[in-house]
């Protein structure tokens, strides 16, 4: 449903989220909840394509099996429709710029974007999420990182999509809002945004889940709020707001004990590790400076999309509950504009 803010109406989205493991747990029930809960769109994710490709079939498919991937996108596209609900998105795109010409990596990274379109075009979203690479040996030239993207953009618009560029905060070169911004202002392309995220950047630039108080520790803590609210403003000042397609909500857990400070054995970063697995509903025994963050989003005139994106694997009993869930979420949505 929209949410009134200071007399512009924002739709609210909703994002399936890495929680629950029951059986009830497909995504024409998670379809059902989010919809009853009043939400009006999904971010769909590839690994809810997977999951509802096998329940259809049987067996989950090859992510490379675009034919079917295909297939199992029309299905969906149904479900959605029967909800009344739009598919905002399509994520997680990962590990695509900054790949050396000629190499292996940066031919299947397009190969991959080419098949992901066609998935979109199935699925009827025009939106692709592009989060920035986290993979080792790629470019740290922003200039090669953005033309990579303008490469993209030049793909998608002949089809009428878009990218929403993302600063994943465990990045190897753009791990930041300033950073991301500039990379998108670089690739100068009208169908290539901004998907920002309250835990990507206050869990990058103002938390750490590697310290024993959860803060950045290079700084005073006097110091690190006046950066904070300093990158805040910045953002105020100097996003256009149509250059923002959505921003997404969650919280983070304080690590108790920290996060070990090396990447864990599949090369995931601390920071990687935290995003994927302790991201709770604000409200809901976070503590990131998540009003913060959206209130510096809202003052760039922002009045588009916002999307609960949460991976609670700490919360599967709080949330074993669907319905109850998605109420949940709709709530801490609404104290977030209104508390």
């Amino acid at each position: 449903m929209p949410i009134d803010y200071q007399g512009a109406k924002v739709p609210a989205s909703y994002a399936t989220c890495s929680i629950g493991h029951k059986a009830s747990h497909t995504l024409p029930e998670k379809l059902k909840a989010i919809a009853s809960a009043g939400f009006d769109g999904i971010e769909l994710s590839m690994p809810d394509i997977l999951s509802y490709g096998k329940q259809l079939r049987g067996s989950e498919p090859d992510p490379g099996d675009y034919e079917t991937i295909v297939e199992i996108g029309k299905a969906i596209k149904s479900q959605t429709q029967e909800h009344g609900l739009k598919i905002l998105m399509l994520q997680p795109f990962a590990n695509f710029e900054g790949w050396p010409k000629d190499s292996h990596e940066r031919e299947d990274a397009f190969a991959r974007a080419r098949g992901w379109m066609r998935i979109m075009e199935a699925v009827g979203t025009d939106m692709l999420q592009v989060g920035s690479s986290d993979a080792e040996g790629i470019s740290s030239d922003f200039d090669e990182l953005a033309a990579d993207l303008a490469e993209l953009a030049d793909l998608c618009v002949e089809k009428g999509l878009r990218i929403a560029y993302e600063n994943w905060c465990w990045a190897t070169h753009a791990p930041d809002w300033k950073d991301v911004w500039t990379i998108v202002q670089k690739a100068n392309r009208p169908n290539i945004g901004l998907c920002l995220d309250t835990f990507q950047s206050a869990g990058g630039e103002w938390a750490d889940p590697t310290t024993t108080s959860g803060l950045l520790g290079r700084y005073s803590k006097a110091n690190l709020e006046a950066k904070w609210a300093e990158s805040l403003r910045e953002l105020s000042a100097t996003v256009p707001p149509e250059k923002i397609f959505l921003l997404q909500i969650s919280d983070a857990y304080m690590m108790d004990p920290p996060l070990n400070d090396k990447p864990d054995a599949q090369g995931l970063r601390p920071r990687g590790q935290w995003s994927h697995d302790y991201r709770p509903l604000p409200f809901d025994g976070g503590y990131l400076p998540v009003k913060e963050f959206l209130n510096a989003v809202l003052g760039t005139g922002f009045r588009g999309w916002l999307s609960v994106e949460v991976f609670d694997g700490q919360g599967k009993d709080k949330y074993d509950d669907m319905g109850e869930y998605s109420e949940k979420a709709m709530a801490s949505l609404q104290k977030l504009l209104h508390g």
